[in-house]
């Protein structure tokens, strides 16, 4: 068992708190829902960039390379000042949704470079401009470009010519718990000797002012105070009332600047004044303006910065370290071993950590995997631990403020006034810490699958957060994200928990049943509100909106129809399909120890068939068009008619996924549920009509059974579809809208107004939804996971027996292991060097191509071009396409032999119980 290994172990079993401290903050906390107070809702311009380093932030913090503890009381950053920006430069810069031409957007270069998930080891990189940021610039000629027209990036900019920037490595390693090593390295990339400012800040959320305390939250005002420490050392002591005592020391007698981390109301309300001369902003006012007012002679508050100054000649590097660690109750008001703390022993823990790291990797990458692929799997699952934060909303609070809680008299309805019960206040995955820094519920359902590989633990906690009280509504339905909280996510929850489970077993083989029975009876609440909620005349077809495709249809699916009626959403429709077998088979698992829930699974099947057979209808009235063979919206109009929406997009690729694979032995734990189930459809037949063949007699490879939604006719034909490079199948994946529409665009008239669906590879030329994300063409990386998975289902039922041309018209015929590992193959492509030693994700920018400090640094995309695989979109959401860490480890353990073998099942889904053990 490795060093990292253990580290888990003593966390799991609260012999130690590793994960206490970590990369919690967030990256943007202005222009966020939470933060927002304006009348009108405006989040975006009602806390813009330009007010954050002045004005306190009420439910979090930001930070570059970040670090706080759990609940977010301390916080530690990096600031940064080359002599030339107008302000210092303490987070991350970005475009707002209004000011981008394809939506909101990080301006900024940095990499998740390295963490294991204890955090006791982490490293970061950002890129600094030698030269004044270019903030006007950026904004002003974003703005002037159309939808049309490329993104302006920083690198366009030209402040990274002739490489004048700095490289700022940013690395943690963990002593002990509460004993964390900062190792800062500035390397100046750039011909000339330039200097740095370089600014590490330690301060306290703030949560003792007026509006807090009247909410009895606030446990009372913390204070940082400058402390006597050994030569060459500069230290500060931090006192929290729940926190306790901590000191930072810093190497070498570097001035220390101390404000509060208070509003500057006089730089941002006119006519407002400043309880007290030292604000927020107080540190960038002495360094940039040399404002010796603005910081406090005493040397105390709740926010230092210790400035150093480096001058670094071209190619050169310099070094800061800090150590921040919990105060030993009764000793002096140094850290135990100051005076060493940052000889030979500093650099040999950070050495050693990161061999512990290196191990850890080793021990969960397979060794079949390429050393290319090996790092892009590291660097994937990095970015997902870094990508953590700490999630602060207080619905009732909030809404109290905004006087828009339904508790009380004379309240107006507002954004999320159905959410007065939420109390959120925990570590929780992002999608992305700046352009999405709040939790979604399906993304975070995807995100526990990568996670899972190196810490099942945070990943079961992920799955546990949306089903307690204090997240899941009343009423079932769960949080969608801070936006809209009552919006609609995909329903995938329960099929993470089953693949967690699967997970959990095959690592510990052993079954947490607690887990399994608590999850499921509350995924049955959110199934329930599913029913009642989304199938609007109880006919086992469903709605659900956008369902987190966003542009993908020709009308806002969240909006109302200009047409009038409504839309039964194939989609939506599949999900629901796919959320009964996944509580069927979770049920199946309970069964074994508690036969209670064998009533369960007959009810799970049953609400299979009884979707299936709605949407499987091939008249007027169902979703599979005969004469394509494909799957589509159907378009329910005002007078009962009902016409198909003929887009050929993921909407209806997504009836695959809805397979399962039934083990012999599975069965075998459930007889009364399968007598049951074959009284059922001897009298009702016709529920067997278009799904396909299962039962006694159409048992497949080991005597398994299949649960799907298509029968063998409609799978070859929805996959010569898929597999057609001139429709689904790109170079790097599964398109998202088939190409067809390049040449032959959706085209419907209503009212004069002309709708239309064209194939647009990049990013959308549509507002709809802000604009900021496109599912008219690229590839989205968790569709193509559900679609993987489907393939291996049928692989697992069929074997060889099941071959199909792959591409389509290749004369290439494979069976469905082989073709399943073929999209999974694109899909890795896009990130891996090619025979020209570039890589796809970055496209056509050179300086990502060719340039050996910026080459290597993997960015993972929110999606990626249809066509050349480029990186599209949020250029951080290792959320759910930090899947291709997935992806690298299943197929370099799969073994399709061994998997068909009777009772396996595939790795990636089941493991034959032996022995299992109640935890």
């Amino acid at each position: 068992m490795n060093a990292e290994t253990i580290r888990l172990k003593e966390a799991r079993e609260g012999e130690q708190a590793w994960k206490k401290w970590g990369p919690y903050l967030s990256e943007r906390q202005w222009g966020t829902v939470r933060e927002d107070y304006s009348e009108e809702g405006d989040a975006w311009n009602f806390f813009p960039h330009d007010h954050a380093r002045s004005r306190a932030y009420r439910w979090g913090e930001d930070g570059i390379a970040g670090l706080s503890d759990e609940k977010q009381h301390l916080c530690f950053a990096i600031a940064l000042w080359n002599g030339r920006d107008t302000i210092l430069k303490e987070r991350l810069f970005g475009l707002t949704n209004s000011e981008g031409n394809h939506g909101e957007d990080v301006k900024e270069y940095y990499f998740y470079l390295d963490s294991t998930p204890t955090h006791s080891y982490m490293k970061y990189l950002y890129k600094y401009p030698q030269a004044a940021y270019p903030y006007a610039d950026l904004v002003e000629t974003n703005r002037k470009r159309s939808r049309d027209e490329m993104e302006y990036e920083l690198l366009d900019t030209g402040v990274f010519d002739e490489d004048r920037y700095f490289d700022v490595f940013v690395e943690y390693a963990k002593a002990g718990p509460e004993d964390i090593l900062v190792r800062i390295t500035a390397v100046n990339r750039g011909p000339e000797r330039a200097e740095l400012h370089l600014l590490p800040t330690l301060w306290f959320r703030n949560d003792w002012s007026a509006w807090i305390a009247e909410s009895n939250r606030s446990p009372g005002k913390p204070n940082l105070k400058e402390i006597k420490a050994a030569a060459g050392t500069s230290a500060v002591v931090a006192t929290h009332p729940l926190l306790g005592e901590f000191i930072l020391s810093c190497e070498g007698e570097a001035p220390l600047l101390f404000t509060e981390n208070e509003t500057n109301h006089e730089r941002l309300f006119t006519g407002q004044g400043n309880e007290s001369p030292y604000v927020k902003d107080g540190v960038s006012d002495c360094v940039i303006h040399g404002n010796q007012n603005a910081v406090n002679p005493e040397k105390q508050g709740t926010k230092v910065a210790a400035h150093y100054r480096l001058m670094v000649e071209p190619g050169q590097s310099a070094i800061v370290r800090l150590r921040l660690a919990a105060r030993e109750s009764g000793k002096s008001p140094t850290v135990k071993g100051v005076p060493a703390a940052f000889g030979p022993a500093f650099d040999a823990i950070l050495a050693a950590r990161l061999q512990e790291a290196d191990d850890f990797y080793s021990s969960v990458t397979p060794p079949s995997v390429a050393p290319d692929a090996a790092g892009v799997m590291r660097q994937a699952i990095a970015g997902m631990l870094w990508s953590k934060q700490f999630y602060f909303f207080d619905g009732d609070n909030w809404l109290d403020e905004h006087h828009s809680n339904p508790l009380h008299a004379g309240y107006r309805n507002a954004r999320n006034s159905d959410w007065f019960h939420m109390l959120n206040e925990d570590i929780i995955s992002m999608p992305d810490k700046w352009e999405y820094p709040w939790y979604a519920a399906w993304d975070l359902a995807f995100h526990t699958l990568p996670l899972a590989i190196v810490d099942p633990d945070f990943a079961k906690e992920q799955l546990k957060l949306m089903l307690r009280g204090v997240y899941l509504h009343p009423n079932g339905q769960m949080p969608a994200y801070e936006w809209n909280f009552s919006d609609v996510n995909p329903p995938v929850h329960a099929f993470a928990t089953l693949f967690l489970h699967r997970t959990e077993q095959a690592l510990q083989g052993e079954v947490d049943l607690d887990f399994l029975k608590s999850a499921f009876n509350k995924l049955m609440l959110n199934f329930t509100w599913w029913v009642n909620r989304k199938d609007r005349f109880g006919k086992n077809v469903f709605e659900g909106g956008f369902l987190g495709l966003d542009n993908i249809g020709v009308f806002d699916r969240s909006a109302p129809l200009p047409t009038g009626g409504h839309l039964e959403q194939a989609d939506g429709t599949a999900w629901m399909a796919l959320f009964s077998q996944n509580m069927l088979e979770l049920a199946v698992e309970i069964a074994a120890h508690d036969p209670t829930y064998e009533d369960m699974v007959l009810k799970f099947l049953e609400h299979f068939y009884y979707i299936a057979a709605a949407m499987n209808r091939s008249d007027q009235d169902g979703m599979w068009d005969e004469e394509d063979g494909f799957y589509y919206d159907l378009l329910r109009l005002p007078d009962g008619s009902a016409t198909r929406l003929k887009v050929r997009s993921m909407v209806g690729l997504l009836p695959l996924c809805a397979t399962t694979v039934t083990e012999a032995w599975q069965r075998e734990r459930i007889p009364l549920a399968m007598a049951h189930l074959q009284k059922r459809l001897r009298r009702m037949p016709e529920l067997l009509a278009s799904i396909h063949p299962t039962g006694p007699g159409h048992f497949g490879v080991a005597e398994r059974g299949i649960i799907a939604l298509v029968n063998p006719e409609r799978l070859r034909r929805i996959l010569l579809m898929m597999l057609d490079e001139n429709e689904f199948l790109g170079p790097y994946g599964i398109r998202s809208l088939s190409k067809f529409h390049k040449e032959h665009p959706f085209i419907l008239h209503v009212q004069g107004q002309e709708y239309r669906v064209d194939y647009l590879p990049a990013e959308s030329n549509t507002g709809m939804f802000g604009g900021n994300s496109n599912w008219r063409g690229p590839v989205w990386m968790p569709v193509n996971l559900m679609i993987i998975r489907a393939l291996l289902n049928f692989y697992l039922y069929y074997g060889d027996n099941f071959k199909i041309e792959c591409p389509t018209g290749s004369g290439n015929r494979m069976n469905l292991f082989e073709v399943s590992k073929e999209i999974a193959d694109r899909l890795i492509r896009i990130f891996l060097r090619d025979e020209r030693g570039r890589r796809p994700v970055y496209g056509g920018a050179e300086k990502f191509q060719a340039d050996p400090f910026w080459r290597d640094h993997i960015l993972f995309y929110e999606y990626f071009h249809g066509d050349n695989g480029a990186g599209l979109g949020a250029s951080h959401q290792t959320g759910w396409t930090g899947l291709v860490a997935k992806l690298i480890q299943l197929f370099g353990l799969f073994d399709p032999q061994k998997a068909l073998e009777a009772g396996k099942g595939a790795a990636f889904l089941r493991r034959k119980p032996e022995g299992e053990k109640e935890k």
